[in-house]
């Protein structure tokens, strides 16, 4: 589990093979401290590692997540949105995330407005329900408030910390980003689906 605070970004070292597909990341992170086996958020999507070098990391992406993200597409040099998994003596300051990604995005405008830049995302269909105003989601890894929601698409804000210490190629228009949509959603979804009438203790339930 993550909370879509960006802990550093990487830059893909080697990106090769077709499924698996095989990325090696150097970055900030400690490799000597982080397990074969542990998992680290990539562009919000929950990867393995399996193999560390002296300053990298390897991970490996099979046919579902090659299929549901943007990860296929990562090439060397590509600049990368990392996260360790989440501790439990850590606080919570983002949302939860579970690096499950949903869907593939895209970022259809953007304007600045002051010191924020706010981007327009449009959402695979099947997504567009789940998305809220004032709601959270996750783009690229990172969590983001909603801000507008208009049939296909909503809106972020990204204030001048989140664009400097993000992937840069995240927030450019035409860019494809991984989405996660509220874990809560689909859990009110589920509950509704069964019949049960949501309130705090069905809703406490269903997250435990």
């Amino acid at each position: 589990m993550f909370t879509g605070l960006v802990e550093c970004t990487g830059v893909v070292s080697e990106a090769v093979g077709d499924s698996p597909r095989r990325l090696t990341i150097e970055s900030s992170i400690d490799a000597s401290e982080v397990e074969i086996g542990a998992s680290i958020a990539i562009d919000g999507c929950c990867l393995t590692v399996v193999a560390r070098g002296d300053r990298d990391l390897s991970f490996e992406a099979a046919t579902e997540t090659l299929a549901r993200t943007s990860i296929g597409e990562l090439q060397q040099g590509d600049v990368v949105n990392l996260e360790q998994s989440l501790r439990m003596d850590t606080r919570l300051g983002g949302h939860l995330v579970m690096g499950h990604v949903d869907g593939v995005g895209e970022v259809v405008a953007a304007e600045q407005r002051g010191s924020a830049l706010f981007e327009t995302i449009q959402t695979p269909p099947e997504l567009s329900r789940y998305v809220a105003a004032r709601g959270s989601i996750t783009v690229s890894g990172v969590s983001l408030t909603v801000t507008d929601v208009a049939a296909r698409r909503f809106s972020i804000g990204l204030i001048p910390h989140t664009l400097s210490e993000t992937a840069p190629r995240a927030w450019q228009v035409g860019a494809r980003v991984n989405l996660e949509v509220d874990v809560i959603a689909r859990y009110l979804e589920r509950l509704i689906q069964a019949g049960v009438q949501p309130d705090a203790a069905s809703i406490t339930g269903a997250l435990k």
